[in-house]
């Protein structure tokens, strides 16, 4: 046992509020006509938008922006029960988070939803990692009104996009790292907002355990060990 090896932090793994403002969405070329198509509410072209994206692109950082501006409630589709759909809709507006997954969704209360929104002229954004299409929906019906709904998709984030997020990330986690080790990230990784949030969160708890800034070789090593870049040099 090394005797003069620094002793190593807990890290206490606490959950980060991630922060929903207007000013903390960050746009590019991957969201743009998603962000503007939120900002020209109320002259939708409908009364239900679909969002779409992978998770971490966005999502619901824009459905809490358009909340605010519509005063609208959140819940997730595994909420919508028969016995809810009333009290929802009575609100004036509504998100519906995660359609796309199928645990406890309730295709028939969705569909009822649907129709008792559009009879109280209420407007819903939908939420989805994957389009109509590939949701897998039994009932025609759901299917039907949800294919006629326009839908809009965030897109992989180019380069631009995913440096400013790593910052922001950072910046949340009130992390000060240099911009060699952001553009050592940005090179890495694949285009995915979610998979930079993991990582971020991993490079933090790894730094506080260590009790190490976060430099380019500590992150080249969490790279290597989360399985982005099997072909990094050890630089550590």
């Amino acid at each position: 046992m090394r005797e003069n090896a620094p002793p190593r932090q807990l890290a206490f793994d606490l959950p980060l509020d991630p922060r929903y403002g207007r000013e903390d969405f960050l746009v590019g070329p991957a969201n743009e006509a998603a962000y503007a198509l939120i900002e020209a509410w109320p002259d939708w072209p409908d009364s239900v938008l679909v969002l779409t994206g992978p998770s971490g692109s966005g999502k619901s950082h824009l459905a809490a922006i358009w909340a605010e501006r519509a005063h609208a409630w959140t819940a997730s589709a595994a909420e919508v029960g028969s016995d809810a759909v009333q009290h929802l809709v009575s609100n004036g507006a509504l998100v519906i988070e995660d359609i796309d997954r199928d645990a406890g969704r309730d295709e028939a209360a969705l569909f009822h939803l649907l129709n008792r929104a559009r009879e109280m002229a209420c407007p819903v954004l939908f939420t989805s990692a994957a389009g109509i299409d590939a949701l897998g929906l039994a009932t025609p019906d759901l299917r039907s009104r949800l294919r006629l709904a326009p839908s809009i998709a965030i897109e992989a984030p180019d380069d631009a996009l995913l440096r400013a997020v790593l910052v922001k990330l950072f910046v949340d986690r009130q992390l000060v790292v240099d911009l060699s080790v952001i553009d050592a990230l940005a090179l890495r990784l694949d285009r995915s907002l979610g998979r930079a949030r993991d990582l971020v969160a991993e490079l933090d708890r790894d730094a506080l355990g260590r009790g190490r800034r976060i430099s380019r070789p500590l992150a080249l090593a969490v790279l290597r060990r989360m399985g982005f870049d099997d072909d990094l040099d050890a630089e550590a």
